[in-house]
């Protein structure tokens, strides 16, 4: 759970940079959580937000993104778009590219159209809570009828912030995407930091783009191993931590549970008032290794998109990559290798010179691989084209409101992103 001193700080935060941040009803909540009505920030404030909790407790997450969608819309004066993930608000702006027409009719009539994974009686009860309106029905059908850059500005011309449970790791590169696209011109603010289940610090600058977050002292037991580690690795607490520096976390969230590394490596960026304040760089576990040249999954995603700069008119929305060994016999007869699946919008397929940029963008990133690849003990990366919003559809097979891992091991989730190639 959160911790009072968290709460408060956020809000203190949010209604300081952002004057109407707090009003009334100004929030839309776009949020999966299956298993509750909990929104991002961990507290019930049902005052603030437009849409009802129950929508986004749905047994289907596309349901629920879409329902939240139908709210949110019908709501002119937001201040406020509020959600979990980065890719929650990404999926919702999917929807809305792709139904907007049938999004804009609900709205003249005051209807929820039936669903898949809506059930029959949530409809009726959210139903219940629409009204017609057909004037927001045009403003959102000429609107959409303009295109999508700049969508959701132009949507609600009061926003003022964005809000993301998560900015870095795994969702950074839809935050980036939202930011360049469909949030034009808009902030985006990660208001707490967490890892291993807890609650460890609170970001105080929410117009910064990059977010920092002030370590709080009392909330978790913190450990720090220096990065790149010792010969005799050793500990320090929160009063040794040197500016500038990297450091391995080391965990023990409440008394009485087991200390873990977390996982994660932070950079101390300064302090405030004595506490640390940290920038989280990267996960340790997710890396790419066929013959322990070990790429580590953030600067794979650097090398990824120097390709996609060098691809005119591509812009990546998302991608997972494969260890060869993991696919079989799918992968062919060559030396191990990484097989790369990509969703790009803007361009509908590649040349072969084009495909290799990635394979060479790696070689003059990392010397290792490079290496590896003149020996041919790495053979040639393989790179594969998905269709438009298939992993939206792997996220919605995977069933978890958590990030889904751009490393993939799960076979279940190979076969399923294997089966939306175009090219």
């Amino acid at each position: 759970s959160l911790p009072v001193q968290g709460s408060l700080l956020y809000l203190d935060t949010l209604r300081a940079a952002f004057p109407q941040a707090l009003a009334s009803r100004a929030t839309a909540l776009l949020s999966w959580a299956p298993g509750g009505h909990h929104a991002p920030a961990g507290w019930p404030l049902p005052t603030l937000y437009c849409t009802p909790a129950e929508a986004g407790a749905l047994p289907s997450r596309a349901a629920a993104l879409r329902v939240q969608l139908l709210f949110a819309l019908r709501t002119r004066a937001l201040h406020v778009l509020e959600a979990r993930l980065a890719t929650e608000l990404h999926d919702a702006l999917v929807t809305l590219r792709a139904s907007w027409p049938r999004l804009a009719e609900d709205l003249a009539l005051g209807r929820l159209s039936p669903q898949p994974g809506l059930p029959e009686d949530t409809r009726c009860r959210l139903q219940a809570l629409l009204v017609p309106d057909a004037a927001r029905a045009a403003e959102v059908q000429a609107e959409c009828a303009l295109g999508f850059e700049g969508i959701v500005q132009r949507l609600w011309p009061q926003l003022e912030v964005v809000v993301v449970g998560m900015a870095h790791g795994a969702e950074q590169l839809y935050c980036d995407t939202l930011c360049q696209a469909d949030c034009k011109g808009l902030p985006f603010y990660c208001p707490f930091y967490r890892a291993a289940g807890a609650l460890l610090g609170v970001n105080m600058w929410p117009k910064e783009p990059a977010p920092r977050f002030l370590l709080c002292p009392d909330w978790a037991f913190c450990e720090f191993l220096p990065c790149p580690a010792e010969e005799e690795p050793r500990t320090v607490l929160l009063g040794e931590l040197w500016e500038g520096r990297e450091y391995g976390l080391v965990l023990t969230a409440r008394p009485g549970e087991y200390r873990c590394c977390a996982g994660e490596v932070l950079r101390v960026a300064g302090f405030h008032k004595q506490c640390p304040v940290v920038e989280p760089i990267r996960r340790e576990s997710q890396a790419l290794s066929v013959r322990g040249e070990s790429i580590p999954e953030e600067r794979f995603c650097r090398s990824l998109c120097r390709a996609v700069g060098m691809w005119p008119g591509a812009r990546l929305v998302d991608y997972v990559c494969v260890e060869s060994a993991l696919l079989g016999a799918s992968s062919g007869a060559c030396a191990p290798h990484y097989e790369v699946f990509v969703e790009l919008r803007g361009l509908r397929d590649l040349s072969e010179g084009q495909r290799y940029k990635l394979d060479q963008c790696l070689q003059e990133d990392f010397p290792i691989y490079k290496s590896f690849r003149f020996k041919g003990s790495i053979g040639p990366l393989r790179l594969h084209l998905v269709g438009a919003g298939a992993f939206a559809r792997l996220r919605e097979a995977l069933g978890s409101p958590l990030p889904m891992p751009r490393v993939l091991r799960e076979e279940r989730l190979l076969h399923l992103i294997q089966s939306t190639v175009i090219s």
